[in-house]
């Protein structure tokens, strides 16, 4: 016969995977398996301005770590002042999305890494630029052959650079404490949940990566302003269905990474989530909503990635 204690947690253990079968939510891994000599040289050249024309405008200048891996203005400042169309989404978790990009252009963390470096407006560089800014640097050379045992290519080092971006993951955020039984949540913290399953907001924020698996309408009830200008689905399709049609954001770190939404017209969460409310659920929601609603939300903050906080040499 079982002990109390083993029987306690054979108990607890059970509860929490019901738990897990049952929410729409999955928490993320603690561990992901990634090359780590590859992520510590994407890291750098994520970090490098030199990659663009200009030398002025580097992956981090719009994907700042200090505010969840997202641009705290609402569009981004490309080469020469240039302004970008919208707001640059969050780097941290992005290897979850199902396609990259606003409007899902890109199909993998290689793709959307190409994308910002040829941007007239972003970094407005060419391949053969690139290779031979690589080619010149003695620690770039040195850690290429040290990788591949081959020198720089504008190949590998889009692939180092997605090999970082994978590592950007943010495990252990309270409510996915609270999904495996590890914790409780607040008072607040439980009723937003509740509140979020109710009305119906979990119907494009869910799975691992609460959002970032879908596309669906901004103004399903309401309309909101479109513009020819914002990359969403019809500048892909030109299919008048796919006007507003964005890939649906993730939620997590989404306390560190105002502005919102793809024009960044939301300043705070509690705007985003009145505009939501009335555009997408077809309702005002009322201050004793949005109050636990926030609370969530908040508890959806991870930790800050492991590769940001140690460095290995090579």
């Amino acid at each position: 016969m079982l002990s109390f204690s083993k029987r306690f947690i054979t108990l607890s253990l059970c509860s929490c995977m019901a738990i897990l079968a049952i929410e729409p939510i999955v928490p993320i891994p603690r561990e992901l398996d990634y090359d780590r000599q590859k992520a510590e040289v994407g890291k750098v050249l994520f970090m490098d301005p030199m990659l663009s024309s200009d030398g002025t405008v580097s992956c981090h200048s719009c994907h700042d770590f200090d505010h969840g891996g997202a641009d705290p203005r609402p569009v981004s400042i490309g080469v020469h002042g240039k302004k970008g169309l919208s707001n640059a989404p969050t780097v941290y978790n992005s290897y979850f999305n199902f396609r990259q990009f606003w409007n899902g252009r890109a199909k993998d963390l290689k793709e959307q890494a190409d994308g910002p470096l040829h941007n007239p407006v972003e970094m407005n560089m060419a391949s053969k630029k690139i290779e031979k800014y690589l080619n010149a640097s003695d620690y770039y050379k040195k850690a290429f052959e040290t990788i591949y045992h081959a020198p720089p290519t504008y190949k590998r080092a889009l692939e180092v650079i997605a090999e970082f971006e994978k590592a950007l993951f943010t495990p252990d955020c309270r409510f996915d404490r609270y999904l495996r039984g590890e914790i409780d949540l607040t008072g607040p913290e439980k009723k937003g949940y509740r509140l979020f399953k109710r009305l119906g907001c979990v119907s494009c924020h869910n799975g691992i990566n609460i959002g970032g698996n879908s596309f669906q309408k901004m103004g399903l009830i309401f309309p909101y302003r479109w513009s020819p200008d914002f990359p969403d689905r019809f500048a892909l399709t030109s299919d008048p269905l796919d006007k507003n049609v964005y890939k649906v954001p993730t939620l997590r770190n989404i306390a560190l990474t105002a502005p919102y939404f793809h024009d960044g017209s939301s300043p705070t969460l509690r705007d985003a989530l009145e505009k939501m409310g009335y555009h997408n659920l077809g309702f005002k929601l009322e201050k004793k909503e949005i109050l636990p609603l926030e609370a969530f939300l908040e508890s959806l903050t991870g930790k800050k990635p492991a590769i940001l906080q140690e460095s290995d040499s090579l």
